[in-house]
């Protein structure tokens, strides 16, 4: 612990040098303040950390355009491709020893875990090219829709770097901030990264046994429930279907109910089961889904029914391909 903490101060001290950034602003000199109160955090350290940090329009600009605002038979274009199925298989083939082990301890399946680090990281070859200090700072400090939640995170990486002993002026991810192969963002990393090696580092960035079994600890601690199903597709007869096709992805229906305005769904599931309707806009006409409190576990990553649906699709192709 002394040895990271010194590699932490180390790189803090050497931030910033000779950069004109944003430490002089009253909200960055505010936050200072704050992380020298809260966290004994020395506010001369902080400073030449943000001197070097500068607000990066190519970041708020990403902001603007999330691929979750495409309709899904685009997105899923973007994500089930054969490309990934095809690296999925590999990279299950790759780390399958870990993978058994992480699905006995977490129950959470190998496929699942393929498939997020799929989609987030191409399988770790896409990390993100960003300093991490730079997209949250730009996110607490200049984008005022989520500023509180980007100023939490801020908050999170700097401690994260003290405990890890990492290079706050150094870390790269993507422009939200979301770091390594399961790009976590920093409040998750502190809450949910693992070690499942044993090495005395929660290494997420390139350890690919911390990366897969800091996704399986992050799904089993949002409640995954092991052998149930993701979703199932239905069948709708017409109908005004609004009431039940909210944002919120909490299976709070049950199928009964559903079944009553004509909703079947493909596979046989009991009345009583809770369930979330789903529809995804294809090129022909919605399909419906019935979203099941997995699918809502794999939507804590991202809260979008697009993400969810893409993780388990991919995954599914992917075990499909194996012959799993």
């Amino acid at each position: 612990m002394r040895l990271r903490y010194a590699l932490f101060l180390s790189s803090m001290l050497a931030g910033g040098a000779g950069a004109e950034g944003i430490a002089q602003r009253p909200e960055v000199v505010a936050f200072i303040h704050d992380m020298k109160v809260r966290h004994r955090f020395d506010p001369a350290m902080l400073e030449r950390l943000f001197a070097g940090v500068e607000i990066q329009e190519g970041i708020l600009a990403a902001m603007a355009r999330p691929a979750e605002a495409k309709p899904w038979y685009q997105y899923r274009k973007l994500f089930v491709t054969e490309a990934r199925i095809l690296g999925g298989v590999e990279f299950w083939r790759q780390h399958a020893e870990t993978l058994s082990q992480v699905q006995r301890r977490y129950g959470v399946p190998a496929e699942t875990i393929v498939a997020i680090v799929g989609v987030e990281t191409l399988y770790g070859r896409n990390t993100g090219g960003f300093r991490v200090i730079d997209a949250l700072a730009t996110l607490a400090f200049a984008y005022p829709r989520r500023a509180d939640f980007f100023r939490s995170e801020l908050e999170q990486f700097l401690l994260l770097c003290r405990e890890e002993g990492l290079d706050a002026a150094a870390l790269k991810g993507s422009y939200a901030g979301a770091m390594g192969w399961p790009q976590f963002m920093p409040s998750s990393f502190r809450n949910y990264a693992t070690d499942l090696d044993g090495d005395g580092r929660r290494d997420i960035w390139s350890n690919p046994a911390d990366a897969i079994g800091s996704i399986g600890n992050y799904f089993a601690r949002f409640g995954w429930r092991t052998g149930e199903e993701v979703a199932v597709r239905a069948t709708a007869r017409e109908g005004d279907y609004a009431p039940y096709l909210g944002k919120d992805l909490k299976p709070a229906s049950t199928l009964a109910e559903l079944r009553r305005l004509g909703i079947e769904p493909e596979l046989p599931l009991p009345d009583a089961s809770p369930v979330k309707l789903l529809r995804f806009e294809l090129e022909a006409g919605p399909e419906y889904w019935l979203g099941l409190e997995n699918f809502f576990v794999i939507s804590r990553y991202n809260h979008s029914a697009l993400y969810s649906m893409a993780v388990y699709q991919l995954g599914r192709a992917i075990a499909t391909r194996k012959g799993g």
